[in-house]
C-alpha cells in the first residue's frame, strides 16, 4: 500500500501523489474532495487502498493535533503556574510547540506542552515540578554495565558478553464493545527471534488464547498471531509469554584499520535509498556535507554523523504513519524521537557509503525502567556489523573510553523484535496497520477494519532471571 511508507512519491499514481501533497500541506478539505472524486471513478484496488489510507492519515493527524492555542497555554500553565504571556509567545514564535495548520486553523501537537521542557532549558528552569524526565539510566551517564560489557569484551576477545536472562509477558487488550459481539478479533503481538551473538535460548512459555500462529524466524518483523471473538461489555485480551538470553555488545574500533565497505550483494540493500523514509534529499546532502567536511575515514565519518544526530534533542513523537518522510522530518523539525533519529542516521550513513540498517524492540533496566525503543547497526570493514544507538548517544562521565560506547556497543537490556521497518506480517494483516513503520505495541483488526491505538491498550511486563553463564559452546 503506497500510503504505508513503501512507495516513493514518483512511483505512486498521480491522484495519490496529489492527495499526499495536500495532506502534507494541511489542505485536508481539498484532499478529501480529491479522494472522494478519485474513489468514485473506481480505481484499481491498489490505488483505492492508497487513497483510502490518505483519508485515514488525515483522521490520525487530527487525533495527534487536538490543541488550540488556549488549550496549549493552559497545559503549559499547569507546569508553570506563574507563566507570563510574553514568555509563552516567545516560545511559540521560536517553534518550540509543534503545530500544523489544517484548513487554515493552527492546531498544536498533543505532546507539545510536555515536549517544551525537553527542548528549552529556559522552560525547564521554570517548571514547578523539578523531577527529572523518565529516561533509561543507561543513556543518562556512564553506567557500571557499560564498563562491564567493554571489560569483558576486551578480556574475552569477543563482542557478545555480559548476558542477561529475562522473562516477558506482553499483552494487547481491545476495549469493551470496540467490536460487535461474536466478531473475531485478530491480534499480532511482537515476538523476538534468535540472533547469533545478540539474543538466543528463546523459549515460548504460552499464549492467551492458546491457539496461535508463530511467524518464522526469517520474518524481519516477527509476530505471534492470535484470534478470539469479542464478547459484549468485556475487553478482549491477548498475550504472549517467553524467555530469552540477551548479550551486551562491544567492539573496540581502531579507525586506522577501517576501510571503505565493498558494496556486495548482501550489503547493497543497506546502502540504497528506500522511499519514503530513506531518501537523499537536497537538504540531506547539504547537512551531510556540512557535518562530514573533508573526512574520508568511514569510522570517523560515522562518528561525526552520530554526534550530529545526537545533538538533535529528543522529544515525544507524533504517530509515524502520519509522517511522509521520517528522516527528512527529523532533519527539519528541530527535535526527534529514537526511531526518527535512527532513520536520519541510517540515511546519512548510507549517503556516505556506510551500510546501515534498522533494529527496534523494547528496553528495560535493573532500576525498573522500560520503554519501546529503536536503534540500528552499521557496517565497518573489516569489523563487520556493529551496533549503534544514537538516542543514547555520547555518554557523559569520567571515562573517555566509554564516551562512544553506543557507536559499536550495546547494553544487554534490550530485546529486538524488528530487524527492518515497514515489512509485512506473517500471516499478513488484511487492513492498514496502526503503526506502518515499527512494531512494538502490537496490531489488531477485525473484518470491519483496523483497530487503532485509541481502541486498545497494551502492556509489557518483564522479570530478570538468574544470570546465565557468559561462556557458550
Amino acid at each position: 500500500m503506497a500510503g504505508q511508507g513503501g512507495a516513493a512519491a514518483d512511483t505512486v499514481p498521480e491522484r495519490v501523489a496529489e492527495a499526499i501533497e495536500r495532506v502534507d500541506a494541511g489542505r485536508f478539505a481539498e484532499a478529501q474532495g480529491l479522494i472522494d472524486r478519485a474513489l468514485a471513478a473506481r480505481p484499481d484496488p491498489a490505488e483505492a487502498d492508497a487513497l483510502a489510507f490518505q483519508r485515514e492519515r488525515m483522521r490520525r493527524i487530527r487525533l495527534d493535533f487536538t490543541l488550540d492555542e488556549a488549550a496549549l497555554e493552559a497545559a503549559v500553565r499547569r507546569q508553570i503556574p506563574d507563566l507570563e504571556r510574553t514568555e509563552f509567545d516567545r516560545w511559540r514564535r521560536a517553534g518550540l510547540f509543534e503545530a500544523m495548520v489544517i484548513d487554515g486553523r493552527t492546531r498544536y501537537f498533543n505532546r507539545a506542552p510536555h515536549n517544551l521542557f525537553r527542548l528549552s532549558e529556559e522552560a525547564r528552569a521554570r517548571r514547578a515540578d523539578p523531577r527529572p524526565f523518565r529516561d533509561s539510566p543507561f543513556e543518562l551517564r556512564q553506567h557500571a554495565h557499560h564498563a562491564e560489557v567493554r571489560g569483558q569484551a576486551l578480556a574475552e576477545g569477543r563482542p557478545d558478553v555480559a548476558p542477561r536472562r529475562v522473562r516477558v509477558t506482553q499483552s494487547l487488550t481491545v476495549k469493551a464493545d470496540a467490536v460487535p459481539p461474536g466478531e473475531a478479533i485478530r491480534a499480532w503481538l511482537p515476538y523476538p527471534r534468535a540472533i547469533d551473538e545478540q539474543q538466543e535460548a528463546l523459549q515460548l512459555l504460552g499464549t492467551q488464547p492458546t491457539a496461535h500462529v508463530l511467524a518464522p524466524e526469517s520474518a524481519p518483523q516477527r509476530t505471534v498471531w492470535l484470534e478470539q471473538p469479542a464478547r459484549a461489555g468485556q475487553p478482549t485480551r491477548f498475550s504472549v509469554s517467553y524467555e530469552l538470553t540477551i548479550f551486551g555488545q562491544y567492539v573496540d574500533v581502531d579507525p586506522a584499520k577501517v576501510v571503505p565497505a565493498v558494496p556486495t550483494v548482501g550489503l547493497a540493500p543497506h546502502l540504497a535509498e528506500r522511499a519514503p523514509h530513506v531518501v537523499y534529499t537536497d537538504a540531506m546532502r547539504l547537512f551531510s556535507a556540512q557535518v562530514v567536511g573533508d573526512e574520508t575515514n568511514p569510522y570517523l565519518i560515522a562518528r561525526r554523523l552520530f554526534d550530529a544526530v545526537d545533538r538533535i534533542p529528543w522529544a515525544g513523537a507524533r504517530e509515524y504513519s502520519t509522517i511522509g518522510n521520517i528522516s527528512d522530518y527529523a532533519l527539519k523539525a528541530g527535535h526527534a524521537d529514537c526511531g526518527q533519529q535512527t532513520l536520519l542516521l541510517i540515511t546519512l550513513l548510507r549517503l556516505n557509503g556506510i551500510p546501515a540498517r534498522w533494529q527496534s524492540g523494547w528496553i528495560f533496566s535493573d532500576a525498573g525502567y522500560d520503554n519501546m525503543h529503536d536503534w540500528g547497526w552499521l557496517y565497518l570493514a573489516p569489523y563487520g556489523w556493529l551496533p549503534m544507538d544514537v538516542t543514547f548517544g555520547r555518554l557523559a562521565g569520567d571515562d573517555p573510553a566509554l564516551e562512544h560506547f553506543y557507536l559499536g556497543g550495546f547494553d544487554a537490556y534490550r530485546i529486538a523484535f524488528n530487524d527492518d521497518y515497514g515489512r509485512d506480517f506473517v500471516p499478513a494483516k488484511t487492513h492498514v496497520r496502526s503503526e506502518t513503520v515499527d512494531l512494538q505495541r502490537g496490531e489488531a483488526e477485525w473484518d470491519g477494519g483496523n483497530l487503532y491505538f485509541d481502541q486498545w491498550d497494551y502492556d509489557f511486563e518483564w522479570e530478570l532471571l538468574p544470570q546465565p553463564a557468559a561462556s557458550r559452546t
